[in-house]
């Protein structure tokens, strides 16, 4: 089911929702895998043993509730270095597992008729789900291995929530209530924001289109993502510069936690492609924008490859302000020369 982003406060969790220039944010439910010995056998870990094992499971709807169609490249098994080495209550391998097709499991929620609501049936059946897998054993040939499941705290709106609380909650010795306004998104290739025809880096102006619909934008900031090719150990070949990392800074408090809970337990993908795309979303605790406005107050920051726009006048006035700002720079950065 796919949802047009006119209303996105009554956007569930099972809904599909576009945001414009052919990106639509889909639903999928997220789990973190870690894998422990539980007897002394020192056989290497074949992770595509586990990954079989873990699919069987699924697919079955005795065992997930309903049968999920979920591929093998929608799981990931890594197997920790120096196994021989690892205490017992260390794991030995870990992964994530990613389901998105979830049309069996909406179906079902459809014909339910029992008084609750579909959003509490989806809750049900995922917290259902994680107890199932959580604490499972597998015998893979006579090697037995226990499961540990957990949906991570970043699909979670309520614990990304409790997070800023007791952050605040240990700044603030008055008793001073603050709390965030500010989304960091990281991982978004830059293509996908980007004007056609014009450049390959993310655009400002398209960014702000796509995320104004979900409320009035104060401040909005990018910059290429140099920590993803840190933090990811599978594949050293990403370029970091093909991805962009945005701080958006909505005026009103209601509209960043609507959009926050949005973009939890969500997937990006674009138009004609079936690639889908897995960022990184929190809150920014380091006051990025307060940083730049003390540097840099009343005009706009532009260096490298980062963009900084202060968003303090009439929306309509901000997209030929964000054009006529990239066009300036791209003149001063190659400028032309002319004979005598």
């Amino acid at each position: 089911m796919t949802t047009g982003c006119k209303d996105p406060h009554s956007l569930r969790s099972t809904e599909t929702l576009d945001i414009g220039n052919g990106l639509s944010l889909v639903p999928r439910l997220c789990l973190l895998l870690s894998l422990f010995r539980t007897d002394p056998c020192v056989r290497p870990v074949d992770d595509w043993k586990i990954k079989r094992s873990i699919l069987d499971f699924l697919r079955s709807p005795s065992s997930a509730g309903v049968a999920l169609d979920v591929s093998e490249s929608d799981i990931e098994v890594n197997r920790c270095k120096d196994l021989k080495k690892r205490k017992r209550d260390e794991p030995v391998a870990s992964g994530v597992l990613r389901i998105y097709d979830l049309s069996s499991l909406k179906k079902k929620i459809a014909a339910a008729d029992d008084g609750r609501s579909e959003e509490e049936l989806y809750e049900k059946w995922k917290a259902a789900l994680v107890s199932r897998m959580d604490g499972m054993e597998l015998n893979l040939e006579g090697t037995k291995f226990r499961l540990s499941v957990e949906v991570p705290a970043s699909d979670r709106f309520e614990s990304v929530k409790k997070s800023w609380e007791e952050f605040y909650g240990g700044n603030n010795p008055r008793g001073t209530r603050r709390r965030p306004d500010t989304l960091l998104i990281t991982g978004i290739p830059s293509r996908w924001l980007a004007e056609p025809r014009v450049s390959s880096k993310a655009s400002t102006l398209v960014t702000h289109t796509i995320f104004s619909v979900f409320g009035n934008i104060r401040n909005l900031n990018i910059t290429s993502d140099d920590d993803l090719c840190k933090t990811n150990d599978t594949n050293s070949r990403i370029i970091p510069d093909l991805y962009c990392k945005i701080w958006v800074q909505f005026e009103d408090f209601e509209d960043f936690c609507n959009v926050l809970k949005v973009l939890c337990g969500r997937s990006l993908q674009k138009l004609g492609t079936r690639l889908k795309v897995n960022y990184g979303v929190t809150w920014d605790k380091d006051g990025l924008f307060q940083n730049l406005q003390h540097k840099a107050p009343g005009h706009v920051q532009q260096s490298g490859s980062s963009r900084f726009m202060p968003v303090n006048r009439p929306r309509n006035d901000v997209p030929y302000h964000y054009s006529q700002s990239m066009h300036s720079e791209s003149e001063s950065a190659h400028p032309r020369r002319f004979r005598d």
